[in-house]
């Protein structure tokens, strides 16, 4: 799939005009903002994948020969198999994103790899994207929108007309209170809800105090007492399906579940279910299980405006792009300069071995 120097772009992956040796050679798995991609092209000799489609793993094999970096984003997949076969000039995973669900880390580490993520950039752009949805679901934003557009006559305001709910007093319980959970509790704050949090540390009272926020050291009990589940946790063996069908079946009738985070992080046919008998009132799904097709039934859901999703869109802003570009290239440069990069990620499980320089 890589274009050598000279060759056509037929195959799809272009690279710029030679560069010197010395420079790192580095595969560039999607396209990325292009002010991003001009400073990777001045730094690193490059090859980008121009099509912007997703590259299978043998496409993502062939354009990492004689390659020492992998720039991956969250659509590729870096399984055990794939990291067995990388040519033995990798020797960094620099993936574009805070999530790294795609990457296989124990099998990467064993293979004496580095692998590294962007956290930090997005939690602003990420916390807005709750909010929004917060607002959107309760209130019904989009089914309001929706209305006009399909009734082209539309009769007017009335006393009765699309009546949602108010959120000012109603409990918000955020499960991970890390810079995320946190960032969208002082935003739900100002609008007037009550903060509970699961968590697993407990935040010092210089976080709290000024939420209002209470603790829940069990999360069952959590859930039993809110309006509204927010999810922000990180995705580990621990959280997966931490809002498990047994969890959903203790919120209180007429909850609202929102997710920004992970879809696994929730047992989405139970939500389903959920929402379609009435014992939930929706949800809010910015994430949601779509390896072979989004679920019908979500899709129905959403056309009855009972659920609302929008396209993976919680860090899509141009700004937090380039960030994540940003911290790319530092991590890039400061591993190659024999340093331990700033964002180098460790397996969940025990290390067999250290990772080469």
């Amino acid at each position: 799939m890589v274009a050598e120097e000279g060759c056509s772009h037929s195959s799809g992956l272009v690279a710029p005009e030679r560069m010197t040796a010395s420079k790192p050679k580095i595969l560039v798995t999607r396209r990325l903002p292009e002010t991003i991609e001009s400073r990777m092209a001045t730094l690193f000799e490059t090859d980008i994948n121009d099509t912007d489609q997703i590259l299978v793993g043998e496409d993502i094999l062939h354009g990492l020969e004689g390659k020492d970096v992998l720039v991956s984003t969250i659509t590729d997949r870096i399984d055990a198999d794939l990291i067995a076969r990388l040519p033995a000039s990798v020797r960094l995973i620099a993936q574009f994103g805070n999530g790294v669900d795609n990457i296989d880390l124990e099998a990467a580490w064993a293979a004496g790899l580095t692998v590294t993520n962007t956290p930090s950039v997005l939690t602003e752009d990420t916390a807005d994207m709750a909010m929004a949805l917060l607002l959107a679901l309760p209130r019904r934003l989009v089914e309001g929108t929706q209305m006009l557009l399909r009734d082209r006559a539309w009769a007017g305001w009335s006393p009765t007309s699309m009546l949602g709910h108010r959120l000012r007093g109603k409990a918000l319980g955020i499960v991970g209170m890390g810079r995320i959970g946190t960032a969208v509790a002082q935003r739900a704050r100002t609008f007037g809800l009550a903060i509970h949090y699961f968590s697993r540390n407990r935040r010092p009272p210089g976080v709290e105090e000024p939420l209002g926020a209470t603790y829940w050291s069990d999360l069952d009990a959590m859930i039993e007492a809110v309006d509204i589940v927010s999810l922000h946790t990180p995705l580990t063996r621990e959280t997966h399906h931490i809002l498990s069908a047994e969890r959903l079946a203790r919120l209180k009738r007429g909850a609202y579940v929102l997710n920004v985070s992970r879809p696994e992080l929730l047992d989405e046919p139970a939500l389903i279910a959920r929402i379609e008998t009435g014992e939930l009132a929706g949800a809010a799904l910015d994430v949601f299980e779509n390896r072979t097709g989004i679920n019908p039934r979500l899709l129905g859901l959403a056309e009855a405006n009972r659920v609302v999703l929008t396209a993976h869109m919680a860090s899509a802003t141009l700004e937090a792009r380039i960030e994540m570009g940003e911290a790319v290239i530092v991590n890039i440069r400061t591993f190659m300069d024999g340093h331990q990069p700033p964002h180098r990620l460790l397996p969940e499980g025990p290390l067999p071995r250290a990772p080469r320089g």
